[in-house]
């Protein structure tokens, strides 16, 4: 990429394509006098998801000169479905826009080979050069640099914004935010859900009381106390005691959390991500890459580390860290622990004897032995791109894209990720079968349960624990009878403490009102979508408050918080003489009539200025708000 312009058309994206992240079709041509960058990913890549970061920060630095449109050309038949695509760039916090290259189409004529591969294009719609791989700041950010300033002599670079270019994707706020791994432990009666894109984990009870949050909801990579500390998109965790460990994937970190005395702190990992396989080191002075679960066994951490295709190890009492499993090359390749072939670990669990593991990317179940000088052996499953929705035993089972793997009593419960279900493998002879749920996405409970892309999976007490991503919540099989039910966390008022800057919160201002001085009332109303009820088990409530004497409540003050369980809401108020500001704060929870177990939230602040006068006909305040649903 060292010429500043291109001399090679870059093709048009083809009509009728579906397009997301943007309120219309996108044409190149729409696009000249911009630096266009095209980003062709899939959303199960672990490599494509390492480089989002550099995207962030180029849309920043080159805000009016740079474009990038993401082009997901889909890996996993999974991936071609336009509502999975708009989940992941939920998951992922994506604000360019994205086309559904769910044929190729645009791969094929961009001559496009792997996952990522950005593409540069001049404001003439010529192509400068492209890239695959990790580590792409620095080069386009010189690329870019060089093209602007060469264009920009010639006059022909457009700084202005183009009108619907970034919608962004909207999700209801959920209480849980695409969960991806839990942890029951029936000794204590207590589990533990990643609650990732709230960047905290919640401690509950096994039926769902709220007991702690650990993490304040922002985005970080802070220790401290429960309510100090933050992480960044964490996944799978260990318990061993009073310690929890948790690793934090996209801080590329270990982080231990102490039960006891309700702080996290980091024993593992520099915070930035490890570019080299089989760098080992000790604690925090080693650069980890996503890890993604844990399970502790013998007094250490075994770590799917799905960004280096290896499984790690960390001894709990050196705080030494190096890799276990895996050269560090992506395939699967079975053979001697060193020299194996792994494809994106995402799932770890054990029965004391050996390691057993979710390889994603080759959609298998493959297992290592403990004893250090074993081997990697697959059990079910076949290749990087042989996958589907198949029993059977060996390599004549076909998974899809498989997040997470639970040991119990002898079976391996798995969270078939991409297939929306959930598969049981015996090690005894490597056969599986489909436990729960039909193919079908959704959110169903009975005993004909449907999910919508489970990534992890965690039994105690005779029940299956399910982190259901993409539905935002956990489901809970009873392993005899295999009904299901979803989870209803009780004790909201602390999750939505510890929301951080992922609350809803929004402030509308409502046209003045003019009333009548003397004793009133005021009226709050609520409108729902049609097909949505207030959850009355949660804590709604509104808090009111005025800006002073002009405007009391009964007994004479000027704040106020009731309970919210029904609508409308009067209240008796004194209006006196000249002018005050009334704001009504809203906490909602609520859910779909349907689907009581996955609660939403929603804040919102409505302000009224009000004016008192006796030539008014009324003193009645009203104050209205109308939720709208998106998805």
């Amino acid at each position: 990429m060292s010429s500043y312009a291109g001399d090679t058309d870059a093709p048009d994206f083809p009509q009728g394509m579906q397009w997301l992240n943007t309120d219309r079709p996108i044409s190149l041509k729409d696009l000249r006098g911009k630096v266009v960058l095209l980003d062709f990913w899939t959303y199960c890549c672990i490599n494509c998801m390492h480089i989002l970061p550099d995207l962030a920060k180029l849309e920043e630095k080159y805000h009016d000169e740079l474009v990038v449109i993401g082009v997901h050309s889909a890996k996993f038949s999974a991936e071609k479905d336009e509502g999975n695509i708009e989940q992941a760039i939920a998951r992922y916090g994506i604000d360019h826009p994205v086309v559904n290259d769910h044929d190729l189409v645009i791969w094929q004529e961009y001559g496009v080979h792997a996952w990522p591969t950005l593409v540069l294009i001049d404001p003439e719609g010529e192509i400068v050069g492209y890239q695959s791989g990790e580590d792409i700041y620095a080069t386009f950010d010189q690329a870019i640099g060089r093209v602007i300033r060469h264009f920009d002599r010639q006059g022909l670079v457009n700084r202005n914004p183009i009108k619907g270019l970034r919608a962004g994707a909207q999700v209801a706020q959920t209480l849980l935010r695409f969960p991806g791994k839990v942890l029951a432990d029936e000794a204590s009666g207590r589990l533990f859900i990643a609650d990732s894109n709230h960047n905290r984990i919640i401690v509950c009870s096994l039926d769902g009381n709220v007991e702690a949050v650990v993490g304040r909801g922002q985005g970080g990579m802070q220790d401290g106390s429960f309510a100090e500390a933050t992480f960044r998109n964490p996944q799978g965790m260990a318990l061993a005691g009073d310690a929890l460990y948790v690793a934090d994937t996209d801080n590329h970190a270990i982080r231990r959390v102490n039960l006891r005395e309700g702080t996290a702190g980091t024993i593992a990992g520099t915070g930035q991500q490890g570019r080299i396989a089989n760098a080992a080191g000790r604690g925090r002075n080693v650069a980890l890459n996503s890890p993604w679960d844990l399970v502790a066994q013998g007094g250490a951490l075994y770590i799917a580390m799905a960004g280096t295709h290896q499984i790690w190890r960390m001894d709990l009492g050196s705080g030494e860290v190096s890799p276990y499993a895996g050269s560090g090359m992506e395939g699967r390749v079975d053979g001697s622990l060193g020299r194996a072939a792994l494809a994106q670990p995402s799932g770890i669990t054990t029965d004391g004897k050996r390691l057993y593991f979710a390889d994603s990317e080759s959609s298998s179940i493959r297992s290592a032995d403990l004893n250090g000088k074993g081997d990697v052996k697959t059990m079910v499953g076949q290749d990087l791109f042989v996958f589907g929705d198949r029993d059977g035993t060996g390599a004549q089972v076909r998974l899809q894209h498989p997040l997470g793997v639970t040991y119990h009593d002898g079976v391996l419960y798995v969270a078939d990720t991409y297939n929306n279900k959930i598969k049981e493998v015996f090690p005894s002879d490597d056969r599986a079968l489909t436990f729960l749920g039909t193919g079908e996405e959704g959110l169903r409970d009975g005993d004909k349960p449907l999910f919508n892309e489970p990534g992890g999976v965690s039994v105690a007490d005779g029940k299956l624990y399910v982190a259901d991503t993409n539905n935002h919540s956990i489901r809970v099989a009873d392993l005899k009878t295999r009904m299901v039910s979803t989870l209803e966390l009780k004790g909201l008022e602390k999750l939505q403490a510890s929301q951080g800057n992922n609350s809803s919160g929004e402030t509308l201002q409502l046209e003045p009102q003019t009333v009548a001085p003397g004793e009133g009332r005021l009226t709050l109303s609520l409108q729902l979508p049609q097909g949505y009820e207030l959850n009355l088990q949660a804590p709604s409530y509104v808090t009111l408050s005025s800006d002073g004497k002009a405007l009391t409540f009964s007994d004479g003050s000027t704040e106020k918080t009731v309970n919210a369980r029904h609508f409308p809401l009067v209240l008796p108020v004194r209006i006196g003489e000249g002018a005050a500001r009334l704001s009504a704060r809203f906490v909602l929870y609520y859910c779909q009539e349907t689907k009581e177990s996955l609660c939403y939230f929603k804040e919102v602040e409505l302000q009224v200025p009000v004016k008192a006068s006796t030539a008014a006909s009324t003193s009645e305040i009203r104050m209205a708000y109308s939720l709208e649903v998106r998805s």
